[in-house]
Order: structure tokens, then C-alpha cells, then sequence
């Protein structure tokens, strides 16, 4: 694998992992967002959902109680962030795979899914691997189907604005805080695509993104 290809754990460091949830919940009370998410997702029985970068499935559990008859997966690309999605996804009484593998590599099939969901996923990406990864995002969906994004985005105030000269530098965050992804969608072909809320947190603007693919 090279340097661009190669996977880096969600918290920079392997020894951090087991911190990814108790961090989530501190600094971005995560399952708040996610649930807003969810709920822009609007899934509908005999859907096919996908969680894109799921991490230790929060998202993913969330997704299948809100919707027990809809087709639900996972991938993320860090094995040791899906023995923990595991164990979490076994304590729920859930039974849904959990797939390993890279966002701008998916493993299935063109059409294969009626949404794809992700969360604080897309600034881990350098800017071609975004470009991929929405090459692929729209190869999977199925005509109509949707994309629905949580993640940073362009600064909506001044605190923000102050906030962000420091963490553009962290990751791969500036394409999203330069306010780029919206058009990075419609490059990849996806229509209707809107910003439909900003929410202020202490490491600065997270944006809703929603999309759909022509069909």
C-alpha cells in the first residue's frame, strides 16, 4: 500500500483507539449528530444502508434500530476499530456485517445501496482520495439513492473562523473547512447537493451534507 493508500487510525494512533468513543462523546456529543443525521437520511423498510467509515459502529447500531427492516453494513478501514464495532454491535443484539476495507476501494458491487451514510470520516482523506471516494460513494448507489454527510465545513462565524486557523492544519481538514466538498459531489455527479445545517462545536463548523445520484 502506498503512502496515499495507507490507512491512519481515526485518533492518528493505534494506542488511541480505545479512547475513539469516550473522545466522540466529549468533545462532539456524537450520537446528538448522528441522530440528526439519521433522521435526514429518511430510511425507508427494504433499504440498503450503508455505513461509510463506521468506526465503532454507533452510527451503524443507530441505523438499524431506527430501521430493523432495512439492509445495514459497515466498513471502516481499521481492524482494530471493528473488533470494537463488534463487541458493541453483539451487546445491541444486533447481527450486521462489519467489513473491513478502504472508502476510496469499496467492496460491492455498482447499485448495490440505496443510501450511504458517514460521520466524521471524510477529513481523514487527502483530496484525491475524497475525489475516489465519491467516485465510488456514486458507483455503488443505486439510481435516486442518496449520500448523506456529517463532517467539517466552511467556518459560519467568527469564533469558528479562529478556530479553524488551527485546525486546518490537523489531517485533511482544509479541503472541508475551504468550503470544497460541495463541489467535489457535484464533480463525482451528484445532483441536489445542499448544505442542510452547521453546528458550532469546540474544534469548530460541523456541516450536514446531503446529495442524491441522477437516475
Amino acid at each position: 500500500m502506498n503512502k496515499q493508500e495507507q490507512y491512519i487510525p481515526a485518533l492518528s494512533f493505534d494506542w488511541l483507539t480505545p479512547l475513539y468513543d469516550p473522545i466522540l462523546k466529549g468533545i462532539f456529543h456524537e450520537e446528538h449528530f448522528k441522530q440528526i443525521l439519521l433522521g435526514q437520511a429518511d430510511l425507508q423498510p427494504g433499504h440498503s444502508v450503508l455505513d461509510l467509515g463506521c468506526g465503532t459502529a454507533t452510527l451503524t447500531i443507530l441505523l438499524k434500530r431506527a430501521q430493523p427492516e432495512a439492509f445495514i453494513a459497515g466498513l471502516d478501514g481499521d481492524a482494530q476499530v471493528l473488533t470494537i464495532a463488534a463487541h458493541k454491535v453483539a451487546v445491541a443484539e444486533f447481527s450486521f456485517p462489519l467489513l473491513q476495507g478502504m472508502a476510496f476501494q469499496l467492496p460491492f458491487g455498482n447499485q448495490s445501496f440505496d443510501r450511504v451514510l458517514s460521520s466524521l470520516v471524510f477529513h481523514h482523506l487527502n483530496t484525491a482520495n475524497k475525489q475516489r471516494t465519491l467516485a465510488e460513494v456514486y458507483r455503488i448507489l443505486r439510481p435516486q439513492g442518496e449520500l448523506h454527510i456529517l463532517d467539517f465545513g466552511r467556518p459560519d462565524n467568527v469564533l469558528a473562523q479562529l478556530i479553524s486557523l488551527i485546525t486546518r492544519n490537523f489531517e485533511e481538514v482544509a479541503d472541508n473547512i475551504d468550503g470544497l466538498l460541495p463541489g467535489m459531489f457535484r464533480h463525482a455527479g451528484f445532483i441536489e447537493v445542499e448544505e442542510t445545517a452547521h453546528f458550532m462545536t469546540i474544534m469548530g463548523t460541523l456541516t450536514l451534507y446531503k446529495a442524491r445520484k441522477s437516475g
